[in-house]
């Protein structure tokens, strides 16, 4: 499987990743605004089609 180098659509991977991972280990929910911030460049890269 080959990875895509597309920037919106790994920030949106990591995003992923990073919300289930809070989701099941408590102590990581300081990343709240991490992860907002995560969320809006992803959103923007896919918006303008980066």
């Amino acid at each position: 499987m080959r990875a895509t180098r597309n920037p919106g659509i790994l920030l949106l991977a990591l995003w992923l990743i990073l919300t289930g991972l809070v989701y099941f280990v408590p102590t990581l929910s300081g990343l709240g605004v991490l992860l907002a911030i995560l969320a809006i460049l992803a959103g923007l890269l896919l918006l303008i089609g980066r």
